[in-house]
């Protein structure tokens, strides 16, 4: 009976303990975060909220025909550094709501931020940095930078050569709007000349479309007037012309670099992406 009582408190005993390992509890060993062994610097159980204390949250705002997961290999990069990043998807349904929505999320991050658009993000985050004082520097990666009531349409009127058009584009309408998606058959050579066909057509098959009225909208007063800004022109841009990119970098006094890269600069060249980011990170001219 004595023998049989000290078996059930042995067994009491180390239920109780893998319990509170469990649960966290005192002694327990903490795992690393990630399996790089880069622990994780976002509060647990802070829903919505990003930060590190002393380090920058840089946001990524993606543009359209494209989605978050476009960002993956610049993210992981910027994570291995030691920065929290997010990626919150864009509604791509106009500038204005597009911009309040990314704003609201900027008001949840308790830390400074470093805030990078693609493409059309970049309108996007022109208008959501006003406003925002937790925004210290803006990073345009082939990216549309408006000023004030200009509208993404009027960039490619100035500067033509876009291959976006009537010819490589679907219009699909939805309840209140129209939606505008690359044709996949024209997708490579617009958005990722330099990217294998395979890849490229995965691409295509998840991209998101943009609303039509969101290309005709005007742009409020641009955050780039009063941050620092950084800019990086994708040379061999089909979707943006790369005299547009230029024009728009210059305009806002950007600290630029130019690569040799289709429109899809992020996935062609994510440490050049990385690390022209980190430039704005440290305030370095690139």
């Amino acid at each position: 009976m004595k023998h049989r009582d000290l078996i059930s408190s042995l067994v009491a005993t180390a239920a109780t303990a893998v319990l509170l390992a469990g649960c966290g509890g005192a002694g327990s060993a903490r795992a690393p975060a990630n399996s790089r062994g880069v622990s994780s610097e976002v509060p647990v159980g802070s829903a919505g909220r990003a930060g590190a204390p002393g380090r920058p949250t840089i946001v990524i705002e993606h543009g359209a025909f494209d989605d978050a997961s476009g960002w993956d290999s610049v993210a992981g990069r910027l994570r291995r550094a030691g920065y929290p990043v997010m990626v919150p998807a864009n509604p791509l349904r106009g500038v204005g709501s597009d911009a309040d929505y990314l704003k609201s999320v900027l008001a949840t991050i308790p830390t400074p931020v470093v805030l990078v658009g693609h493409s059309y993000g970049g309108m996007v985050i022109t208008n959501a940095a006003v406003g925002a004082p937790n925004v210290k520097a803006l990073v345009y990666v082939a990216a549309i930078a408006t000023d004030e009531g200009e509208s993404q349409m009027d960039i490619f009127t100035r500067f033509p050569g876009s291959l976006l058009g009537p010819s490589t584009t679907l219009e699909r309408p939805f309840p209140g709007g129209v939606d505008q998606y690359i044709d996949p058959r024209a997708f490579r050579d617009v958005f990722a000349a330099d990217q294998p066909p395979a890849k490229a057509a995965e691409m295509a098959a998840t991209q998101r479309p943009l609303a039509m009225v969101a290309s005709q909208e005007k742009s409020g007063p641009p955050a780039w007037r009063a941050l620092p800004s950084w800019y990086m022109v994708a040379k061999q841009d089909h979707a943006i012309p790369p005299a547009a990119e230029r024009f728009m970098a210059k305009r806002a006094h950007a600290h630029t670099v130019e690569v040799k890269s289709s429109h899809a600069v992020m996935v062609s060249h994510p440490a050049a992406v990385t690390k022209l980011i980190l430039d704005a990170v440290r305030g370095k001219s690139s």
